[in-house]
């Protein structure tokens, strides 16, 4: 974080008052208000959206370059590392209760809603052509229908590509610690790349599902399910890999030392916890 231990503040630091957390604020409510715009086929939604994605990269560069002034000042000290620490932990922890949620509605869809629908008298409840399988696509006439996405080939390359970048991020995290700053930076570029080669895929994946499969997020209850629990976490992958840029933006300026590196730490942490969520999405969405 700093360049040396002796020039750690001594005291704990409070920041002056900032405008990012406010700026952050005013992103997400463009990505609520476009995000359920876009999806209900209004045509301003997209609009919206993009207007979210400018003021979300306007916070995240001018955020990153505050916090790396002060980092670089020498204003932060031990009793600000555990602080960032915890900080980092319960925000992961959030995330882990966020796709918890989604993996919850997919299992009790799957699981519990579709085999107790099924023990119901079809005629007199539902309809009457009923089958208590997964997926399922509804009344005949509402839901088009549609191919599900197996695990090969793209699901499965791109299982490939995430858990490689995690080896390369480890790698490059050794490198700092050994204060190997060319294979730092090697490392890094490596794994930035890989994240992205990621997003790519996924891209494509999705132009796939809606052009050939006709699965579509309108899909019933498979396809929302299938892109909510997707597209979030392509969504944190996208996030992951900004982190990870503006850390080696700062590895090239010649920031952090072995024993001094929390960013970089607290980047990793989030790209690893990406890929355990994508694990659990390649067997639960894809497999099963």
């Amino acid at each position: 974080m700093v360049s040396g231990a002796s020039s750690h503040a001594p005291y704990y630091f409070v920041p002056h008052p900032s405008k990012w957390p406010i700026v952050g604020a005013i992103a997400l409510a463009f990505f609520g208000f476009g995000l359920a715009s876009w999806v209900n086929g209004a045509s301003f939604g997209p609009w919206l959206f993009a207007i979210f994605i400018a003021i979300l990269a306007y916070m995240m560069v001018g955020w990153f370059s505050t916090v790396a002034r002060e980092s670089e000042s020498g204003l932060y000290g031990d009793r600000i590392d555990v602080s960032f620490r915890w900080s980092m932990s319960w925000f992961i922890f959030s995330e882990v209760m966020f796709f918890a949620a989604f993996f919850g509605a997919l299992y009790y869809a799957r699981t519990i809603a579709t085999p107790w629908l099924g023990d119901l008298d079809n005629r007199s409840v539902l309809w009457p052509d009923f089958r208590a399988t997964w997926p399922n696509a509804g009344p005949a006439g509402t839901v088009d229908p549609f191919q599900t996405i197996g695990p090969w080939p793209i699901p499965t390359l791109n299982t490939a590509l995430l858990l490689t970048s995690g080896v390369t991020l480890t790698i490059a995290h050794h490198a700092l610690k050994d204060n190997r700053r060319g294979p730092l930076a090697f490392w890094m570029l490596i794994t930035i790349l890989l994240g992205f080669t990621f997003l790519g895929f996924q891209v494509y994946e999705y132009v796939h599902a809606y052009t050939e499969l006709n699965l579509k997020l309108s899909s019933g209850i498979f396809g929302s399910t299938f892109f909510m629990l997707t597209g979030f976490h392509g969504f944190h992958v996208t996030v992951g890999a900004i982190m990870l840029s503006a850390v080696l933006f700062r590895i090239l300026k010649g920031h952090f030392t072995p024993d001094r590196h929390f960013a970089f730490e607290a980047a990793a942490w989030y790209w690893h916890f990406v890929d355990v969520v994508w694990l659990g999405l390649y067997v639960v969405v894809y497999w099963l």
